[in-house]
């Protein structure tokens, strides 16, 4: 098996270089029809997710957006992501919610699992999301 970086995924999600995005394009046929395995894990798709959203860069993306390009590659049959279903948890809520970071939506996934409800942080955004209470130490 092989480690899927996140600068594939982008150049796919982009098509700012068409001869990479078509051979990014095969490669994740490739993963649907289950013919080949790639892993990753979440500071890729954290790593994806900065760079389609950061102002200082070319792509600017709404959460939405970003969420409706990154569901089918992370959904693809053959991409193995360690606990999957916390990182789209953590994707749906990052793209519902405008102001909320994905590290924040992966904490309150995380947590969700878990069946924690409390988080010890500063950070106030953590107060807008459904079943997380903030404290402060």
């Amino acid at each position: 098996m092989r480690f899927l970086d996140a600068n594939v995924i982008l150049r796919y999600l982009t098509r700012d270089d068409e001869v990479k995005a078509k051979a990014c394009y095969e490669l994740f046929q490739r993963l649907q029809r289950g013919e080949e395995e790639l892993a990753t894990c979440e500071a890729i798709v954290a790593e994806v997710i900065y760079v389609l959203s950061s102002p200082r860069l070319p792509y600017r993306l709404s959460h939405e957006q970003i969420r409706a390009r990154l569901l089918p590659v992370l959904t693809l049959r053959g991409l193995r992501l360690p606990q999957k279903r916390v990182c789209l948890e953590a994707l749906d809520t990052y793209g519902s919610s405008p102001t909320l970071d994905f590290e924040d939506a992966l904490a309150a996934a995380h947590m969700a699992q878990r069946g924690i409800t409390e988080i010890v942080s500063y950070d106030r955004d953590f107060d807008r999301v459904a079943g997380v209470r903030r404290v402060e130490p």
